[in-house]
């Protein structure tokens, strides 16, 4: 049973460090010598390396993220296809899970290699449930674009998926730890976009295409040359 408790400490713990992997801040860093952290939102996510970085450098972002949440719940897919289930019971497939997902979108918002900031978990998030239940991703990433088509508005098509991942749990009758972490998951990303959320109700939030108040007013203090 030590063994059992050690391996899965171990595989939790490297799901987030992978989650970690700042990938935004590395773009700033290597593109213009710039800490994403100090400009825009102060996200590390796609939509302010988009504003502040450009369209390739969010596309990749984006995509490395994804594969960060992918990587982090590959891993428990792997161990038990690899490795004797009496290493780690095979009951604890799915709780396994389900702690990899969480651990790896806590490293994404809070890197140990950023002091414990970074981006609000979107991405990751899609990427975990993309190993989870591709049905339950694609769904989630569906209302996304549905939520963007109409409104332009990339934080409030991220709650509207983020709501839809909970829904979609349901639907499909997934077991208790992916439900868990469909509700978990959700509360914790919309909780990350609280300051979006106070945009959105006073009518200020930026639509897709649009600089961020932020974005703004770190312009303004720049000189002019």
């Amino acid at each position: 049973m030590f063994i059992s408790f050690s391996l899965t400490f171990l595989i939790v713990f490297f799901a987030y460090l992978l989650g970690s992997i700042p990938t935004g801040y590395l773009a700033g860093k290597w593109l213009k010598g710039i800490d994403i952290r100090e400009v825009g939102s102060g996200s590390t996510g796609a939509t302010n390396v988009l504003r502040n970085l450009g369209k390739p450098a969010a596309i990749a972002v984006l995509g490395i993220d994804v594969l960060k949440g992918m990587a982090a719940v590959g891993l428990v897919r792997g161990f038990y296809e690899l490795a004797s289930t009496e290493l780690i019971p095979s009951e604890w497939k799915y709780w396994l899970i389900f702690f990899t997902g969480i651990a790896a979108i806590l490293g994404h918002s809070k890197s140990i290699f950023l002091n414990f900031t970074g981006g609000k978990s979107v991405a990751t998030s899609l990427g975990v449930l993309t190993v989870m239940n591709p049905l339950v991703a694609l769904g989630a990433f569906g209302s996304f674009l549905v939520m963007l088509g109409i409104s332009r508005i990339v934080s409030l098509s991220s709650i509207t998926a983020a709501i839809a991942v909970t829904i979609l749990m349901i639907a499909l009758n997934q077991p208790l730890p992916y439900l868990i972490f469909g509700i978990l998951g959700g509360i914790y990303v919309i909780a990350r976009h609280s300051g979006n959320i106070q945009r959105l109700l006073a009518g200020s939030e930026p639509k897709l295409g649009q600089k961020s108040p932020e974005t703004l007013e770190t312009e303004s203090t720049l000189p002019n040359t």
